[in-house]
């Protein structure tokens, strides 16, 4: 609203007629907070068109941990995690805690050995605790498909994410993953059981970044690795 708006249009006209000494001094506050109000508006106005400052976006893409063969009757789709699958996860877990990588939104397979994944490393680092996880079938089946996890991601991250969330975690099945995190950042990238591509791109929005960044443009700032030193 205006500053004239907040002036009745009765006092402006009141303003014309002859007045005594006393309507004149109290007709100056008026004048005076008039120009403070139009002084102020003018300020918000300005401050309010200056650009936000674009946010580094950091995106997690986490293969799940190693999975159990031991059952050869069990689905695809349902095999657990073996022994040192659920050892790697808790390690890497640590890891990402350990360098600040902790997400604010989690998108993840709803395969059996991802789910379990997740659930091991909220165990163990609490802050994982703390992210909002949706369980994506089409994670699982998207990651067999040549050429299209990568513009898959995008289209979940567009959906679920908002701007003011800047770290988020995508879980899912190779050979997608693996093919996303070449994609997103122009290097060949290798991604084991429970490896994390990190990657990072500016933008005031993860649309901007997306824009941006492009296919290749995406900085790879490392593939974390349960057994290797950071």
């Amino acid at each position: 609203m205006s500053a004239a708006a907040l002036i009745p249009a009765t006092n402006t006209v009141a303003l014309q007629f002859p007045c005594s000494a006393t309507t004149r001094n109290r007709r100056k506050p008026l004048v005076s907070v008039r120009s403070s109000l139009a002084i102020e508006t003018a300020e918000d106005q300005a401050s309010s068109e200056t650009p936000p400052e674009p946010f580094n976006r950091r995106l997690i893409l986490l293969r799940h941990a190693k999975s159990s063969w031991e059952n050869r009757s069990v689905k695809d789709h349902d095999r657990p995690l073996s022994k040192s699958g659920r050892d790697d996860a808790i390690k890497l877990s640590k890891k990402l805690e350990k360098l600040g990588w902790i997400p604010q939104l989690i998108l993840s397979s709803d395969a059996q050995r991802t789910r379990e994944t997740l659930k091991i490393m909220q165990e163990h680092v609490r802050a994982f605790l703390e992210a909002e996880v949706h369980f994506i079938s089409s994670f699982y089946s998207i990651a067999a498909m040549d050429g299209q996890t990568a513009e898959h991601l995008q289209q979940a991250i567009r959906k679920y994410s908002s701007d003011e969330i800047f770290t988020i975690m995508c879980m899912g099945h190779n050979k997608g993953w693996e093919e996303a995190a070449s994609m997103f950042s122009g290097a060949s990238i290798e991604l084991k059981t429970c490896n994390a591509a990190l990657l990072e791109a500016t933008g005031k929005s993860w649309e901007e970044a997306f824009s941006l960044a492009g296919f290749g443009g995406w900085k790879l700032n490392g593939v974390v690795k349960p057994d290797t030193d950071l």
